[in-house]
C-alpha cells in the first residue's frame, strides 16, 4: 500500500504549486493504476472500478463521498451500472496537487 495512504489533504490555496514534472512519475508509481489525463488543458488523474452490480457501485460511490469529506476534497465521479469512473484533480491550481495523489491512493484504500 502507499504511503500516500497514510497522509492527509491540505487546505489549498489558489497559490499553491502544482505538481511539478520532475514529480509526477515518482507520484504515479505509488497508484499505478490512475491514468494521468488532460481536459480543457488541465492535468487530472483518472481511473475506472469495475463491479457487479449497481448496488456494489453505489456503495463504492458512497464511500469516497465520504472520504472525500473527510478530506475536504471532492472528486469528479460517473456511476453507471458496474461502473465507477473517479476523476482527481484541484479545482483551485487548475491542475494536480498532491492532495490529488493522497485521494487517489485512499479511493484505491477502500476498493478491498
Amino acid at each position: 500500500m502507499s504511503d500516500l495512504v497514510k497522509q492527509k489533504c491540505e487546505a489549498c490555496r489558489a497559490d499553491a504549486p502544482r505538481i511539478a514534472d520532475d514529480e509526477l512519475p515518482d507520484l504515479l508509481k505509488q497508484i499505478p493504476d490512475w491514468q494521468p489525463i488532460t481536459t480543457d488543458s488541465v492535468l487530472k488523474l483518472n481511473k475506472v472500478f469495475n463491479f457487479d452490480s449497481y448496488s456494489e457501485a453505489i456503495s463504492f460511490t458512497n464511500k469516497i463521498a465520504q472520504m472525500a469529506e473527510e478530506e475536504d476534497h471532492h472528486p469528479a465521479i460517473l456511476l453507471e451500472w458496474g461502473r465507477v469512473e473517479v476523476t482527481w484533480w484541484t479545482h483551485k491550481i487548475g491542475g494536480l496537487h498532491k492532495n490529488d495523489f493522497i485521494a487517489a491512493a485512499k479511493t484505491d484504500s477502500l476498493n478491498t
